[in-house]
């Protein structure tokens, strides 16, 4: 048990890292807290809108890194299981960080980086649903919300039928239950979201 709590530690440190906050500071010379602009929320889309894409893309890339980072030290401490473990620990990290008062992001790009690292094999189609719902909708609230039902299921068959993820781990059960987990932080941050001009539920437009 020691070896996988030790992943959820490091997996948690990891995902609390301010990305968003310091590129504010960095960009803003520190006028600018993404918390109390735009829709509020710490992170890579509202970042675009406030302190342009260039800002917001390398947000996206960190917070993505961070879900990467945290599954492959879950890995090394505590094998296919670790990197489960540690992947949902720096989303939950991010999402509500110790040093800020449990007030982070949504944790969408930590999820994507998490999905690289431990299900390949998947990612295409995460990136697909995703973007076609949120088209089709003209939110990021729905083509989340789809796109982790569809991780979830794919994970339970990739389990299943025993299919190779990539350069993941091979699927057992913690694929399906860490994508459930995730999914569910995410989609309650999305649900309990507060800023700016944000309406409960609905989340923010998938356009900047």
């Amino acid at each position: 048990m020691l070896a996988p709590l030790a992943s959820a530690v490091a997996g948690y440190l990891i995902g609390t890292v301010p990305c968003a906050d310091t590129a504010a500071r960095l960009a803003s010379g520190g006028a600018t807290d993404l918390r109390g602009v735009g829709t509020g929320n710490p992170g890579a889309v509202n970042a675009m809108t406030v302190l342009g894409k260039a800002w917001g893309g390398g947000i996206l890339a960190a917070d993505a890194a961070k879900g990467a980072i945290a599954c492959a030290v879950g890995r090394r401490v505590a094998g296919p299981t670790g990197a489960h473990v540690a992947g949902t620990a720096a989303l939950v990290g991010h999402c509500f960080p110790v040093w800020n008062r449990f007030r982070g992001g949504k944790g969408v790009a930590v999820s994507l980086g998490h999905c690289i690292a431990t299900f390949p094999a998947y990612v295409p189609v995460d990136l697909g649903v995703a973007w076609g719902v949120g088209r089709l909708t003209g939110r990021t609230f729905p083509g989340t919300a789809v796109a982790s039902a569809t991780w979830v299921l794919a994970g339970l068959l990739w389990w299943r039928k025993g299919w190779p993820t990539g350069w993941g781990p091979v699927p057992t059960a913690a694929l399906p239950v860490s994508a459930a987990a995730s999914s569910a932080v995410i989609v309650y941050k999305f649900v309990t979201a507060r800023g700016p001009g944000v309406p409960p539920l609905l989340g923010m437009k998938s356009k900047p």
